[in-house]
């Protein structure tokens, strides 16, 4: 499942975080890459020894973390700090897959769901789609700034090459407690009719059907 989020990060949130970068120190980032990696991957990433992470992470974390679509579409059990990347002009990062496993020794996490947040304006550069390949085919994703991609870690997907300008991206990657992505997906979906019944029927039989079924599911699947 491809989910669109509209404003992750509000303006004032992007201007702070715009404001932070703007003269941060980032670093190849070949230097976080796997081996496979390393042959596709042509960005900068900022320096993890930075102490503007902490500050970062409180504003992009702490709204990504609260979003109720994200909460629905991705279940998470564990997530990555973002890895805050900066594309230039002739950048790319070629087609590939995310590792299946990431962190340190000891609090290693599985990769299920992969999202990117955008952190300055689409009109900002050219170039730089998300291509994702997916079963109806390659889809080509630009959002504007404090919106958000999500995605399947297994996805194969590539950012396109700038031509001009400069692109800012937070990724971030979870470990869901659902983990096969077709049931993500209806679960997904569930959810959001279940939302609506509660809303308009709460006293509903039915309602109380979609919530039962919604909430079994979830506990059948579930690897907690």
């Amino acid at each position: 499942m491809l989910l669109a989020i509209k404003k992750v990060l509000n303006a004032q949130q992007l201007t702070v975080v715009q404001k932070l970068l703007e003269n941060a120190q980032f670093v190849d980032g070949k230097l976080s890459a796997g081996k496979e990696a390393k042959a596709v991957k042509n960005n900068e990433e900022l320096d993890q020894q930075s102490p503007l992470h902490q500050q970062l992470n409180n504003i992009v974390m702490s709204s990504l973390v609260q979003n109720e679509a994200y909460q629905r579409a991705a279940f998470p059990s564990r997530i990555s700090t973002p890895f805050y990347a900066r594309y230039g002009k002739g950048m790319t990062y070629g087609f590939h897959v995310d590792n299946p496993v990431m962190g340190p020794y000891g609090q290693q996490y599985r990769t299920d769901v992969s999202t990117t947040v955008f952190l300055n304006d689409k009109d900002a550069y050219q170039g730089g789609e998300i291509t994702i390949q997916t079963a109806f085919g390659e889809q080509q994703i630009k959002l504007d700034a404090g919106d958000a991609i999500v995605y399947p870690s297994s996805s194969l997907h590539q950012v396109n090459e700038i031509t001009q300008g400069q692109r800012l991206v937070a990724v971030i990657w979870a470990q869901s407690m659902i983990r096969d992505p077709a049931k993500r997906e209806l679960l997904y979906e569930l959810s959001g009719a279940r939302e609506i019944l509660l809303d308009k029927q709460p006293e509903a039989d039915e309602t109380r059907h979609v919530s039962n079924v919604y909430s079994n599911l979830v506990r059948r699947w579930s690897d907690v």
